[in-house]
């Protein structure tokens, strides 16, 4: 928080509990990023055990991580706006609208690695 002159290990101790607060207040307030995180506890585990090397394990995991991630940035941008006002404006509907297409491009980025990477291991089951 702003006055704050942490230095050192107490730094590195609030900015983690800030970053818990964070966690909290967007598990609590937006339903996607809650989702978002039931698809993880679902597609994690199976990223680990579908990757046949680490490389592919990391992939698979870490494109649904990151939609996690995007999330949580695109929540701040909202706040920020509702913050300033709740009044219609054309900059704070593009803002929410570009943090929008933010999160919809880290989904796309995760299909397109899950598709990739499962897509020649499974396809002979369908195509005979």
């Amino acid at each position: 928080m702003a006055g704050q002159n942490l230095k050192g290990v107490a730094r590195i101790y609030a900015a983690f509990f800030h970053s818990v607060r964070g966690y909290k207040a967007t598990w609590v307030h937006e339903e996607a990023f809650r989702q978002e995180v039931y698809l993880f506890i679902l597609a994690g585990p199976l990223g680990l055990w579908i990757g046949n090397t680490p490389v592919e394990k990391t992939l698979l995991t870490g494109s649904i991580i990151l939609v996690m991630i995007v999330e949580l940035l695109n929540t701040g941008i909202e706040i920020v706006v509702d913050r300033i006002s709740f009044e219609r404006h054309e900059l704070s509907g593009r803002a929410k609208d570009v943090g929008s297409a933010a999160v919809l491009s880290s989904l796309a980025l995760a299909g397109l690695t899950w598709g990739l990477i499962l897509y020649p291991r499974w396809a002979p089951l369908f195509t005979g």
